[in-house]
């Protein structure tokens, strides 16, 4: 076994870590791939807020209400597929690379990729084929038809994309998923640009089709340079995938961890549809006519949440970091050190949504009219930025308990106050419109915190 000072893999292996007698989550390591990814974050967010800018002026407020109809099917395909495999992937190796069996780490990262990528192909074939039910029946928008077949091809591209990033990350690497997200971000809308050119001069409508092409191309583009960094890495470690030696272990294992984190997505990815599609009809039924309502749909998910969500680039990078090193210092036994981290995330996390809050509350009205010329939008995210302390929260706190491995007690909190959200659409926007929805947002979200924050402070672990 090579020894840690005179390892000659860490100046040519992109995915090299030391591995061999270290201390992990050290808070060097935990603050560079912090740092990373949210510079990558913030790039990545901020051009496709310019994106969102330049499709609001392209394809409208219906084009935007038509593609966010298709994130709830996106979001179904991926929890049934990959989300509680990479999860399981990065806890799991993770945990193996932290008593020093990096071999094993890589097995397991195999034989999760594997299962997901074949369940992610059979998801997309059944999706592909049945195209028209989904529009009809499920979303309720025939228009949608054509989006689902394109949106289809993604699904296996980005199983593999995401588990690769979750091998990454298992080793406190971010440099190499950073750089893919950016590169994906650039891809997706230098194609959209191009098929908004190609549409144009042909004399064509433009359509949300130039959202889902974009979004193929850059999951093309993310899996072939994930790829070849992995296989790079593979070949400097002399690690054949082909050679897995505990193929049915490893898979019971990851699929021991796996089932009830996918059950959690799906189930809370079900709850967020019956919400996507509820939400136009109750608009309807309030008053507005079938075009208003994917306006106003559109103007919300298209512009003011995406305003909101921008600053969470910094929180998602520390969830995405935290979940694996909570889990490795979990299997060191580092009760205290899990405590020390756990209590600085949440203060960190909170005083950014303080401050968000504060941002929103008081220019809010001002940059949904600059930077959108809407001033509906303005409204939302004035209203939305008092969610913005307690939603930042819940990312760091759900990625702290699932790297505990409690993703049965994420389950049962985000089903909660995902009900409490339905429970709004249901009886308050029929009365007073969108603002019974944005209302809902908030109690779900304060919940949800108090929640988790509940769970942690009653924990045995740690």
């Amino acid at each position: 076994m090579a020894k840690k000072g005179n390892n000659p893999l860490r100046f040519t292996d992109p995915f090299y870590k030391t591995q061999y007698g270290r201390s992990h989550m050290s808070k060097q390591h935990f603050l560079k791939g912090t740092l990373i990814l949210t510079c990558a974050g913030m790039l990545t967010k901020l051009i496709g807020f310019f994106y969102r800018i330049f499709l609001s002026h392209t394809i409208g407020a219906q084009g935007l209400g038509l593609s966010q109809l298709l994130m709830p099917v996106q979001t179904l395909v991926m929890a049934l597929s990959t989300t509680g495999i990479q999860t399981a992937i990065s806890r799991l190796a993770a945990a193996e690379f932290a008593v020093g069996k990096p071999d094993k780490a890589r097995d397991k990262f195999i034989t999760g990729t594997i299962s997901a990528f074949l369940l992610s192909c059979s998801i997309s074939a059944i999706l592909y084929l049945n195209a028209d039910f989904f529009a009809v029946q499920i979303l309720k928008e025939p228009r949608t038809m054509s989006l689902i077949r394109l949106l289809s091809f993604n699904f296996p591209l980005s199983s593999l994309h995401s588990c690769i990033n979750s091998y990454s990350f298992a080793q406190q690497k971010a440099e190499i998923p950073s750089s893919i997200q950016l590169l994906e971000q650039i891809v997706r809308v230098g194609i959209s640009y191009l098929l908004f050119l190609i549409f144009l001069s042909e004399g064509k409508e433009i359509t949300p089709v130039i959202v889902v092409g974009g979004a193929l191309a850059g999951e093309c583009a993310a899996v072939i340079s994930s790829l070849l960094c992995v296989g790079h890495h593979f070949q400097i470690h002399h690690y054949s995938p082909f050679l897995l030696k505990n193929f049915i272990p490893d898979l019971k294992d990851l699929f021991r961890m796996s089932v009830p984190l996918t059950l959690n997505r799906v189930l809370l990815t079900l709850l967020g549809s019956i919400e996507a599609v509820l939400l136009p009809q109750q608009l309807r039924a309030f008053g507005m006519n079938s075009a208003e309502a994917l306006s106003v749909y559109g103007i919300f998910t298209g512009m003011a949440m995406p305003l909101i969500l921008f600053p969470s680039a910094i929180t998602n990078s520390a969830s995405v970091m935290l979940m694996p090193s909570i889990a490795e210092l979990q299997a060191l036994g580092y009760k205290k050190r899990i405590r020390y981290v756990t209590s600085k995330a949440s203060l960190y996390c909170l005083l950014l949504g303080i401050g968000c809050w504060f941002l929103f509350f008081f220019f809010g009205k001002l940059l949904g009219i600059f930077l959108f010329k809407s001033p509906t939008a303005g409204n939302y995210i004035h209203i939305l930025s008092f969610i913005c302390p307690f939603l930042y929260l819940n990312v760091t706190l759900s990625s702290i308990l699932n790297g505990l491995g409690k993703p049965g007690i994420c389950l049962i909190h985000n089903a909660a106050g995902q009900c409490i959200r339905i429970s709004f659409v249901l009886l308050t926007v029929p009365r007073i419109g969108i603002r019974g929805y944005l209302y809902g947002i908030l109690i779900s979200e304060s919940v949800l915190s108090a929640l988790h924050l509940k769970a942690l402070l009653f924990s045995r672990h740690p």
